[in-house]
């Protein structure tokens, strides 16, 4: 249990500093939105090639995103009681979420490649 713990929090930190999960290597983006096919250090294919793999990817950046705005509107009405900003949370609501996703796209990425990694770790096929 506690190696697991520990392989879990590196394969995710070094997600989180946007480096290949498998093996710290980097770089593994071309910009902010274009990720490399394979890890410049180990080899291993960034997206894993199963169908649907995107999704995950995505679906961790949705999460992300809203979680960012839930905390964020908590943080400032807990603040602001009893006389919050309704203007600047409307408006402020609203380009968080459109910018968030953007923002956050390049870690949803490396941290759904780290979640991957944890459940399906890397093949020696997919390190060649």
């Amino acid at each position: 249990m506690k190696r697991t713990l520990r392989y879990a929090l590196r394969l995710f930190g070094r997600a989180f500093r946007l480096r290949c999960a498998n093996c710290g290597g980097r770089p593994i983006f071309r910009s902010w939105f274009r990720m490399r096919e394979y890890c410049p250090v180990c080899g291993i294919p960034l997206e894993r090639g199963e169908p649907g793999y995107q999704v995950g990817s995505y679906m961790f950046n949705i999460i992300a995103s809203e979680l960012v705005f839930a905390i964020l509107l908590i943080v400032v009405l807990v603040v602001t009681w009893p006389d919050p900003p309704w203007k600047l949370l409307q408006y402020g609501g609203i380009a968080l979420m459109v910018l968030a996703p953007f923002l956050l796209y390049p870690f949803s990425k490396t941290l759904f490649l780290a979640f991957d990694l944890l459940f399906r770790p890397a093949t020696p096929e997919e390190l060649s």
